[in-house]
């Protein structure tokens, strides 16, 4: 695929390679280059560790300690044998020295570990030679954490790791601190091993597995389709095509830079063609594509870790975040509407736009997905199972058509493309688990909770002002799932404790953490964009964040008032009735954020709006009916002042 890069002029456009956007904002595609043999034997490698995965999910009954060492093993080898140490152009077939050295002593920490599971999980020291390999063990995942993930997350296990060996223990001796700090953090299940660690290798490695044969059925190409045919003709369609297209990506996509990338180039050049600025065609892609992070089923995999955390079936899950995300595409699509119709922009022509009869000929490529989604609501079968007989049915519809369908060569492909993607993400869970034990052994959840009740002063709408500010510093440039691992111990409990329900809780820390892939200064899906559009990154961070105004609105809703995650067995009316006053706030500041409604504001409607519009985030009769009545004040205001204007157009 290529992008295009702004000339002289708008009409002259030069293609670049995506791969060089993928590469500087993520991570994961920083690879090193293999070509011929050597290529077919890291193929094979890595799809064995995928059926390894696939075995052991389905049908191993392993110790924990033994399963997850022999998976975080693998983890090391792979990564090592796909993450160079530096960015740039890589050599062909090559990998240095030090490399083989750090792949071979992290493999053997872990395996170690694996071979003597039984041995060291049955007394509670550790000797000399099991701290030194806990140690280079750590060491060797956090150099591939570096690689793969990158700084961000490092820098916070970092600091943590110098407050507890310093500041968090009372033992003088320096060696036992070492001593007791590897047990945990390595020899344990409150370190590495933990939480993070065994949801990815329970669950998240099949849907990983999943989402690999998902895309090789080119259901991408096909959603895109789907939006361009929903709303294409619309006002400013490529800008609501990007919303559709990516809300309906993020389904199954698990990272906000590849689905800003993936679809950003088709639909930003399109956007930039229809006359939207190049900053607000690279926010409107960026700020759809990271939402892909909060929508059903797979929500960047953070939906497995909270199931997890908090105790609650998956599916029961997946129900409670439908709306919440609905609603965040919702403020999305009306910001986009709002900046079309301010700027005079048209949709699409029709000769454009895709034959509905071709699309209906290709619903059965949503097969799997639906299939998936019924099999996890129902009792009848695992996660894991679920995820196993939709890998199944993406192959049979990868049949239908010459171009997909699953020849061995690309059965392997698949199988290798699903344990590449595993490694980030094992890598990310390892290091968040690092982090959460650091944070239970030496008290700090509970320093920060006291920190934050202080400052609050047991107001409940200050402590989730100050928790968000918490969530969005602490999840800069980290990923989903290590995000919401690093929210769920340190912010959440807080929100818990100041009386916010415990679901409402996990979704508000996993919300605001996703919203740090927008926010300045480590905005990386925006800078993403940014790229693409040959647009000015700061611009761009800027303008994701007002797209994004649901982001920050919803979350508070549903803290606020938990009805919007169905809590409590509300009925109709009830839901109705957030719905609605939801959809109305978040109108009411997008309006005064983009200036616009039937005409251009003042600076008086747009108080009035946005002022209309943060009223309906607190629940209760009075605030909604007030919130409305300034919302409506404005509406009515705007038609009153475009009928004075077309009347004086038509006397002119």
């Amino acid at each position: 695929m290529a992008f295009f890069k702004k000339k002289d002029t708008p009409e002259v456009q030069e293609p670049m390679d995506l791969d060089e956007v993928m590469k500087k904002f993520d991570r994961e595609s920083n690879v090193r280059i293999w070509e011929g043999v050597p290529k077919i034997v890291v193929t094979c490698i890595l799809a064995v560790f995928s059926v390894l995965c696939i075995y052991v999910t389905l049908w191993a009954t392993w110790l924990d300690e033994l399963r997850l060492t022999t998976f975080m093993a693998f983890i090391v080898f792979n990564g090592y044998m796909i993450f160079p140490a530096k960015k740039g152009v890589q050599k062909v077939n090559y990998i240095p020295w030090y490399d083989i050295v750090l792949m071979a002593a992290g493999t053997c920490s872990f395996l170690y570990f694996a071979i003597n599971a039984s041995t060291i999980v049955a007394r509670f020291n550790i000797n000399t030679l099991e701290v030194i390999i806990g140690i280079i063990g750590v060491a060797c995942l956090a150099e591939l954490c570096r690689r793969s993930v990158g700084f961000p997350i490092l820098i916070v296990a970092g600091v943590l790791l110098v407050y507890a060996m310093i500041w968090g223990s009372t033992n003088p001796s320096i060696v036992a601190r070492i001593t007791e700090m590897v047990r945990v953090l390595f020899y344990s299940k409150e370190g590495i091993l933990s939480t993070p660690v065994n949801v990815c290798s329970k669950y998240i490695v099949m849907f990983i597995i999943f989402g690999a044969f998902l895309e090789r059925t080119g259901i991408a190409d096909f959603f895109i389709e789907i939006a361009n045919a929903l709303v294409g003709r619309f006002s400013g369609g490529p800008a609501k095509v990007a919303v559709v297209a990516s809300a309906l990506e993020g389904m199954v996509s698990g990272s906000s830079v590849a689905n800003t990338v993936g679809s950003g180039a088709v639909t930003i050049p399109l956007m930039k063609r229809t006359g939207y600025k190049p900053e607000f065609a690279a926010a409107a892609e960026a700020s759809a594509s990271t939402g892909g992070q909060i929508m059903p089923p797979i929500m960047g995999a953070a939906a497995f870790l909270m199931a997890e955390t908090i105790g609650m079936p998956y599916s029961s899950i997946v129900v409670k975040a439908i709306l919440p995300a609905v609603l965040y595409f919702a403020g999305v699509f009306i910001t986009v509407h709002l900046e079309a119709k301010k700027e005079g922009l048209k949709g699409m022509s029709k000769d454009q736009l895709p034959r509905l009869k071709s699309l209906i000929k290709q619903t059965y490529l949503l097969l799997p997905l639906v299939l998936l989604i019924y099999l996890v609501g129902t009792s009848t079968y695992s996660i894991a199972y679920a995820a196993a007989i939709a890998i199944v049915i993406a192959i049979v519809v990868s049949m239908f058509k010459k171009e997909t369908r699953m020849t061995p060569a690309r059965l392997l492909d698949a199988l290798a493309a699903g344990a590449r993607g595993m490694i980030s993400v094992a890598v990310a869970c390892g290091i968040a688990g690092i982090i959460a034990g650091i944070i239970g052994v030496t008290g700090l959840a509970y320093m920060l909770f006291n920190g934050i009740v202080t400052l609050a002063g047991n107001q409940t709408i200050i402590a989730l002002f100050l928790t968000m500010l918490c969530c969005i510093v602490l999840g800069m440039g980290v990923p989903t799932t290590a995000n919401y691992c690093i929210m769920a111990a340190t912010c959440a409990p807080i929100l818990v404790q100041m009386g916010v329900p415990l679901v409402a809780a996990h979704f508000f820390v996993f919300y605001f953490g996703i919203v740090a892939d927008l926010t300045p200064p480590v905005a990386l899906a925006a800078y993403a964009g940014a790229a693409i559009a040959q647009a000015n990154p700061m611009k761009t961070a800027l303008t994701s964040t007002k797209l994004a105004i649901g982001a920050f609105i919803v979350p508070y809703v549903f803290a606020l008032n938990p009805v919007m995650l169905l809590e409590g067995d509300p009925g109709f009316i009830e839901v109705a009735l957030i719905i609605v006053t939801s959809l109305v706030g978040i109108f009411g500041v997008s309006a005064a954020l983009e200036g616009y409604v039937f005409g251009r504001m003042n600076w008086m409607q747009r108080i009035l709006s946005g002022a209309g519009g943060l009223l309906l985030i607190i629940p209760g009769l009075v605030t909604d009916l007030a919130g409305i009545a300034l919302v409506a004040v404005v509406i009515v205001w705007q038609i009153i002042a475009r009928k004075a204007s077309e009347g004086a157009e038509a006397k002119a």
